[in-house]
């Protein structure tokens, strides 16, 4: 475990196509899921700290969760929670927490991971992060890892690398928006595509360039609290600099203009767990392939259905397939699964129709 060695913990999402569970007053990250015991933030930490120190943890959400981070994860200290003031999508954040890295220490590399993604083989995972790390510390270059595609996914953006690279980590030449389905499907004939599953990893003078280079009003914002980073005065700099931050995503912002970018395939199994229907496809299966978190289930004619309920909850259900059921205290959501991408519509509504409190 090197000292230099940090991770960026991204966890302040809301995760509302996970609702009625996730909600804006407690997201999927704060979750348990998939019923293993551990919510998925916690499972992220402990993924993260076979291979970095706990103190080199950072982890970056949103003012209003500060209480959740501390009660889940306990070993952090409060000066390791990078908290937002404001939404203002992911680049800011990552530069706030470079900045507050390289003050610390000059020479870090950082792994930047979401709080939300499942990954099984974590031992593959750890040894792919240090691949990267290796890279990062030799070379002023920025990693990130791609999953090998094994359906023409229209919800990811995709990574498109060079053909002809045959050393295991890869130029990319661009990224690429979320496609519609015809497109993906080319994308997977033509055998250079990845799933771009929003990890990176890259020294702390590297990232803090390609911001003074490719976002320099950004960089010079966020450089005037250098004095201030990590000490009693940092939280009153950001309350006041941050929501000037411009709204724009570390992809946009740095990763489709630089040109010195590569990728490692994946060699873990992956899910972003970004819906009801992800979630159904990582967990185990009945006879009538439902899957069920915390309660039972009697069912008569019913299959591929995601339910979830409080735990030891009896769930009867006779006549549904391929539905997410979920029942919590004063939600039950019966939805087709082939519309969950609609969910986030529905919560909107619900809101409208009976209030704030719901969503």
């Amino acid at each position: 475990m090197k000292v230099n060695y940090y991770a960026v913990l991204m966890a302040g999402g809301v995760g509302s196509r996970f609702w009625p569970v996730s909600t804006s007053d407690n997201p999927k990250q704060f979750h348990d899921m998939l019923g293993t015991g551990d919510t998925l933030i916690q499972r992220t930490f402990k993924r993260l700290n076979k291979f970095i120190p706990t103190e080199n943890i950072l982890i970056l959400t949103n003012e209003r969760y500060n209480h959740l981070v501390l009660e889940q994860l306990p070993m952090v200290n409060k000066d390791q929670i990078v908290l937002e003031p404001a939404m203002r999508n992911t680049a800011p954040c990552i530069l706030y927490a470079a900045l507050k890295i390289q003050k610390k220490d000059p020479n870090a590399v950082m792994i930047v991971a979401p709080s939300d993604h499942w990954i099984e083989d974590e031992t593959a995972f750890a040894k792919d992060v240090i691949t990267c790390f290796d890279k990062c510390e030799k070379e002023d270059v920025l990693c990130t890892l791609g999953v090998k595609p094994t359906f023409p996914n229209t919800g990811f953006g995709y990574i498109e690398y060079k053909k002809k690279e045959s050393i295991s980590l890869k130029k990319v030449m661009q990224f690429r928006e979320k496609p519609d389905y015809e497109t993906a499907k080319g994308f997977l004939e033509q055998g250079n595509f990845l799933w771009n599953a929003g990890i990176f990893m890259w020294s702390v003078a590297s990232i803090i360039q390609a911001f003074k280079k490719y976002s320099p009003e950004e960089y010079n914002l966020f450089k005037k609290g250098m004095a201030y980073y990590n000490t009693e005065e940092e939280t009153a700099f950001i309350k006041e600099y941050y929501p000037k931050a411009e709204n724009i995503s570390i992809d946009y912002a740095i990763l489709e203009p630089s040109s010195n970018i590569f990728v490692l395939p994946a060699s873990f199994d992956w899910n972003d767990l970004g819906t009801w229907g992800s979630l159904y496809d990582k967990l185990d299966k009945d006879d009538n392939e439902n899957a069920l978190v915390n309660g039972r289930v009697m069912s008569e004619n019913a299959n591929g259905n995601m339910i979830r309920t409080p735990k030891g909850k009896v769930v009867v259900v006779d006549g549904l397939s391929d539905y997410i059921i979920i029942d919590k205290e004063d939600i039950l959501l019966i939805y087709p699964k082939s519309k969950e991408q609609d969910i986030k519509n529905v919560v909107a509504k619900v809101k409208d129709q009976y209030g704030d409190q719901f969503a």
